[in-house]
């Protein structure tokens, strides 16, 4: 590895890139990063023995086609210049116009670094939504969902929120995807458990997580990941990225805390998957608020958010669908909540780029978020009935009785997971 002379140094400090920061988002970009995987294992470990490989691939493929649409045309699409408000133009396609040097929007970083990290966000967020119809979905589908999800869903909602579009103009604030990731993965597992049906066998057949050590690992590397998810959307090493870090901590814990709280309360006992249900909750929550509020608010944001998801999830039955893995229950009501409360607790002394909300008396923050919130939850439900319908026309969305029956590792890969009995 060549070493660095004082020249270069003064070169990349000339050129307007700090070295601190590039090394922590280069950090970051790695936690986001591994979070795909570690959802894989979370998920991975809540579904049935015979489709935890097939579970496990619907989130390491969406790395591979994610990565190349992002490169071709997708980050262009969020984060190239204004169209209508609506989308970006063709101006960073295939990375042209992004450079080691950097842009309006990255400050002290290079370009190209913040292009990587976005990268991983968007291969995360379809990831989120396979949890809504695990066990049942055809793999070759599922890999022309991802491609026009992606495309036609997540591309114009991060250009809303992040790349100078309509939701950013009105002063809505998502600071690490409550709206972009969360509540768009959370909609569109609302429209995808309605279209597919339920799991063949629910509610008349047991179907208990088959290894929650697995989901346990998958938890644990998702926390430690979301510190770079939502510290990292900072983008620079300093106090703001700091009080993320914290709140993120807070909200998580919180979250944990409230919801196996509740638990005890409604079941007389406390749960392994009911304490890490919370904390994915308090994650979920703080996340669009992390960077614009005080670590007390953290704590507030994370016990309401725990104690909604666990009701939420708990009575799922009553809403008549089969959300496998409670995506809408968790990320998606998470995502609202945190949205919704981020326009409460909200303040300028944390973020002078925020604004203050309702607690501060920001009513225009307030409603702001109430108007992004609702728009971007139609938008992603009603854009997914669309990219739903054209796969069922190419390629169809269930896999066979036969094959359900089979579970998706044999019928969809080829393959076990396990060689005994577990």
């Amino acid at each position: 590895m060549a070493l660095k002379t004082p020249q270069t140094v003064i070169s990349d400090n000339l050129n307007g890139i700090n070295n601190a920061d590039t090394a922590f988002m280069i950090i970051s970009s790695i936690l986001v990063m591994l979070m795909t995987p570690a959802l894989a294992l979370f998920y991975g470990g809540m579904v049935r023995k015979k489709n935890v490989l097939g579970t496990i691939m619907q989130s390491f493929v969406a790395l591979g086609v994610v990565s190349v649409i992002w490169f071709l045309y997708g980050y262009s699409l969020a984060f190239g210049g204004d169209i209508a408000n609506l989308t970006g133009n063709l101006d960073f396609v295939m990375l042209k116009n992004v450079g080691l040097t950097p842009s309006s929007n990255t400050s002290t970083i290079p370009h190209q670094l913040f292009f990587i990290f976005q990268m991983m966000f968007a291969c995360l967020t379809p990831a989120l939504i396979t949890g809504a119809f695990a066990e049942r979905f055809k793999f070759k589908s599922y890999l022309l969902f991802l491609i026009l999800w992606v495309t036609f869903i997540y591309c114009p909602l991060a250009h809303w929120v992040w790349g100078g579009g309509w939701i950013s103009k009105i002063g809505g604030l998502d600071f690490a995807g409550g709206l972009v990731v969360h509540i768009a993965s959370g909609a569109a597992a609302l429209a995808c458990c309605i279209i597919l049906g339920a799991r063949k066998g629910y509610k008349t057949e047991n179907m208990p997580p088959h290894n929650l050590t697995l989901t346990f690992i998958g938890l644990m590397f998702l926390w430690a990941g979301w510190f770079g998810f939502n510290a990292g959307s900072a983008l620079s090493a300093g106090k703001l990225a700091t009080t993320a870090f914290i709140n993120t901590q807070l909200g998580a814990t919180s979250g944990l805390l409230a919801w196996i709280g509740v638990e005890y309360l409604h079941r007389g006992k406390v749960t392994v998957l009911g304490g890490m249900s919370g904390t994915l909750a308090g994650l979920v929550g703080i996340t669009p608020a992390c960077g614009f509020v005080l670590p007390v608010s953290a704590i507030i944001i994370g016990i309401v958010t725990g104690m909604i998801c666990y009701v939420i999830t708990t009575f799922k039955g009553l809403f008549k669908y089969d959300d496998s893995l409670d995506v809408i229950g968790i990320h998606g009501t998470g995502g609202i909540v945190g949205s919704i409360l981020t326009g409460v607790f909200a303040t300028v002394l944390i973020n002078p780029d925020g604004a203050n909300g309702l607690l501060y008396g920001g009513f225009k923050l307030f409603s702001a978020q109430i108007i992004s919130t609702i728009s971007c939850i139609i938008f992603a439900f009603v854009g997914t009935l669309f990219v739903l319908y054209i796969v069922e026309k190419i390629s169809g969305l269930r896999v066979s009785e036969f094959e359900e029956m089979q579970g998706l590792d044999i019928s969809q890969h080829g393959e076990n997971a396990y060689r005994l009995q577990i």
